[in-house]
């Protein structure tokens, strides 16, 4: 199949490319000008250039496509920049479906994200946004919705190298963060980290499986674990130890409320919100449904942190 990819030059997306070679795919990529050296494998994949706000841009990606796979997500936002949620994860989610359409494209796949809802934080709305575009597009669509990714960035944004470096690697005490005003309970709020790997192999399986179409996968590594797991875990991998202390949840968001529009500031008010909700997948596992085991959130498997 010839596979659309918007987003392509991401973490998730160079993942996702090297998956679809290795099945035998030809991925078609949307590139802004400059960014070429971002393109895993570039010389056996089809480069567009062009943004995804430019609708000419988009057209020339889908068109022959025999799928388009929509995978840009941000997890803050710079309007001043041109950088907001609902021009990335909302907007760009329309036109593309717009485009796809036009060109006679059928089959949408979507990188949503666990635990959005309609009134949560701008992130999860225009999250939410988006995949009620897909549903109502017409086309044969099927939705992700990961939990945080774990896996080697190759250079990019990813959840553990983050947390490595903002908390694990500071000399300050690792906070476990809790509400009210007793720490009963510091740092427990679980996520269930998901494996990069796993991700991009439950894309390129629904390619081809019309049993996925209209459907929506919540896809959670095999346990949830507690913040303070997840910080000793990243911890033993890089080699060290991490002292931990409960920290009330209030200070860092009064803090993120004056410098979170900074880029220096390493949370955001959003992000500490979806971060205290958790991030389980309580009601559905999208995985055993695909009949795929993924792969455990572990210190070998953070290997990659040690670098």
């Amino acid at each position: 199949m010839k596979v659309a990819i918007i987003g392509g030059t991401g973490f998730v997306g160079t993942y996702l490319i090297e998956r679809l070679l290795q099945d035998g795919h030809l991925p078609r990529l949307l590139v802004r000008a400059g960014s070429e050296s971002k393109v895993e494998r570039p010389t056996e994949c089809e480069l567009v250039t062009g943004e995804v706000g430019d609708l000419a841009a988009l057209h020339r990606c889908v068109e022959g496509a025999d799928a388009v796979v929509y995978l840009i997500g941000i997890l803050r936002e710079f309007p001043s920049r041109g950088i907001s949620f609902d021009a990335l994860q909302h907007r760009g989610v329309v036109d593309t479906l717009s485009a796809a359409r036009a060109q006679g494209v059928k089959r949408f796949l979507l990188m949503s994200a666990n635990g959005i809802h309609a009134d949560g934080t701008a992130y999860q709305r225009t999250k939410f946004q988006a995949e009620a575009a897909v549903k109502a597009s017409g086309m044969d669509w099927t939705i992700f919705r990961p939990s945080v990714i774990f896996g080697d960035p190759r250079g990019r944004m990813e959840f553990c190298d983050q947390l490595k470096r903002d908390i694990i690697d500071s000399p300050i005490p690792a906070p476990l963060f809790y509400t009210g005003l007793l720490p009963f309970n510091a740092g427990q709020f679980q996520l269930a980290p998901v494996s990069v790997t796993d991700v991009a192999a439950a894309f390129v399986q629904a390619l081809t499986d019309p049993r996925t179409h209209a459907q929506t996968y919540c896809l959670c590594g095999p346990d949830a674990l507690s913040w303070k797991a997840i910080l000793g875990t990243i911890a033993a991998a890089g080699g060290r130890s991490k002292w931990m202390l409960p920290a009330p949840v209030f200070g860092i968001k009064a803090a993120a409320r004056l410098f979170d529009r900074f880029p220096w500031f390493p949370i955001t008010r959003g992000q500490i919100e979806m971060l205290m909700e958790g991030n389980v997948c309580t009601q559905d596992d999208g995985f055993a449904r695909l009949g795929v085991t993924p792969h455990p959130f572990n210190k070998d498997a953070l290997a990659y942190l040690r670098n």
